[in-house]
């Protein structure tokens, strides 16, 4: 009866509350630590965009495992670029960057366009970038992802002779965004001319075009450090860096470049590609892991995948050290025919031995693709998410998007940006977009920071046991765990992520909701 409900309830209410004094006096709740009070002030402003922003901006976020250092830089950075270089810009309803002279019918000088022609500055940055795209409007391309890929070679005359500013941009974006680590694929020239000059090596027979190719692999790579070198102090000249521990702001973003295949050239192009980029990560240490690019929905692309994903199993045999971090399942029904998706991330976990995957949306079309998600987990290959560029290339965001998917089945993920500068973004955003669409909780979001830098590909040993504990010579600081962490790079950043997590669960666990001001 509900008379004898009540009396059970008081009862119980009353144990309870007897249970709280002892002597006289009531027991402290335990403190809330800093970790419970940041995650309720998340929770109390998830829903409110403006000040979640400002929560996860300041968020340690650890490392962007998916950045293209062409695809980092806003088109505003490539216009200014090409008026320092004395560039111009054509006068086509969709402007690119090009070589000068600029004089004459058909383009302008790069120099104060934005001053001299407002109207066709903007239209450049629509061109050059995702802003402002329409389907089909104003001469636009038909699909986010044909206005997306379109990009790369309007600015393409700028990029291919502007790495150490990139470079620079890429640190900004970074420190900005208090993120540590970027991995971000870049080729130099020279490794791109090896390829040029390589591809006639090809015959068919992997062992006899590695025969062919592997005399010029020294000057390449020699040229590709002379290169690198350039670059990187161009970059700390513009940012102020010098070497030493006391490094701050952009100075203090480590980076790893992943030399890259480009997956729509000819077979001989690619191999000669795929040979150099093997032997940069074998040879120099700046270089972290192999990539492969372009669209995979590209005809030659969807014709050569398997003979790609072969390609890279017989040159990992011979280059072991170089890990693997391939773009594969960026792709949807409707994009391509549903066999193209049966297959594509599975070859490149199970044949060309990928440690990590790069989109990985159409898991869900794979053949036998629970099994393929078990391995997955059960071998650690971890995904890197890219939800704005999901969006806008494939149309897949929210519940279509398989970030759930992969979670569900114990497979580690990571945020990451892709190419920020041309979607118009930085990690903050990703971040958001994972807590608002996905549901994501600060634990959740702390949890993926972390994993970033447990499958970067950083040398050494990880700061964390296979429990997610941390390793007992690094409970606290003392002189051994230093000795550790000077052996290790990987664990390095991780103690910095720790620390940063500790003062940032300090300010933000403090910072509670005001309570509203009342009306007059």
């Amino acid at each position: 009866m509900p008379t004898a409900k009540v009396r059970r309830c008081d009862l119980t209410m009353l144990a309870l509350a007897a249970s709280l004094f002892t002597g006289g006096s009531v027991l402290a709740a335990p403190e809330p630590t800093p970790e419970a009070r940041t995650a309720a002030r998340f929770d109390a402003v998830v829903h409110d965009h403006a000040q979640l922003r400002l929560f996860l901006k300041a968020m340690p976020k650890g490392g962007n495992l998916h950045n293209h250092l062409w695809g980092a830089p806003y088109a505003e950075d490539f216009l200014a670029w090409a008026a320092a270089a004395g560039q111009c810009v054509t006068t086509t309803s969709k402007p690119e960057i090009v070589d000068g002279p600029c004089e004459g019918a058909g383009k302008v000088a790069a120099k104060n366009l934005g001053r001299r022609d407002p109207a066709h500055y903007g239209r450049a940055i629509d061109a050059l970038s995702v802003r402002n795209y329409a389907p089909g409007a104003n001469g636009a391309a038909a699909s986010g992802h044909d206005q997306f890929f379109s990009t790369f070679g309007r600015f393409a005359a700028s990029a291919v002779n502007t790495m150490g500013p990139m470079i620079a941009v890429t640190r900004d974006h970074a420190a900005a965004d208090h993120v540590g680590y970027v991995e971000s694929s870049a080729n130099a020239n020279a490794m791109r001319a090896f390829a040029v000059a390589g591809q006639g090596s090809w015959g068919g027979d992997f062992e006899h075009s590695l025969a062919r190719l592997t005399p010029g692999l020294p000057g390449m790579i020699a040229e590709v450090r002379r290169e690198m070198d350039a670059a990187l102090a161009e970059a700390d000249r513009q940012q102020g860096c010098s070497p030493g521990p006391n490094a701050a702001g952009p100075c203090q973003v480590v980076l790893g470049f992943q030399p890259f295949v480009e997956r729509a050239q000819p077979p001989g192009f690619v191999f000669a590609q795929m040979l150099a980029a093997f032997a940069l990560v074998e040879a120099d240490p700046r270089f972290v892991g192999v990539n492969i690019v372009n669209p995979e929905d590209d005809p030659t692309a969807l014709a050569d995948y398997s003979l790609h994903m072969r390609m890279f199993k017989f040159l990992a045999a011979r280059y072991p050290k170089a890990p693997l971090a391939l773009h594969a399942g960026e792709l949807t029904l409707g994009l391509v025919p549903p066999r193209d998706l049966a297959f594509h991330i599975r070859e490149a976990v199970e044949v060309a031995g990928a440690r990590r995957i790069g989109h990985g949306v159409d898991i869900a079309y794979e053949d036998d693709a629970w099994a393929l998600l078990a391995r997955m987990a059960r071998d650690r290959v971890a995904v890197e998410i890219n939800l704005t560029s999901n969006d806008i290339i494939l149309g897949v965001k929210g519940a279509d998007h398989p970030l759930a998917l992969y979670r569900k089945a114990g497979v580690p993920v990571v945020l990451s940006t892709d190419d920020e500068g041309v979607s118009r973004i930085d990690m903050t955003w990703e971040f958001m977009r994972a807590a608002t669409e996905h549901g994501l909780r600060y634990a959740d979001l702390k949890a993926m920071a972390r994993d970033s830098l447990e499958y970067a590909f950083l040398p050494g040993d990880s700061l964390w046991t296979a429990e997610r504990t941390r390793l007992p010579v690094c409970i606290k600081a003392s002189a051994a765990c230093d000795a550790f962490l000077a052996r290790s790079p990987r664990a390095t950043a991780q103690w910095k992520l720790e620390r940063d997590f500790t003062a940032f669960e300090l300010s933000a666990g403090s910072m509670l909701p005001s309570p509203p001001i009342a009306s007059r």
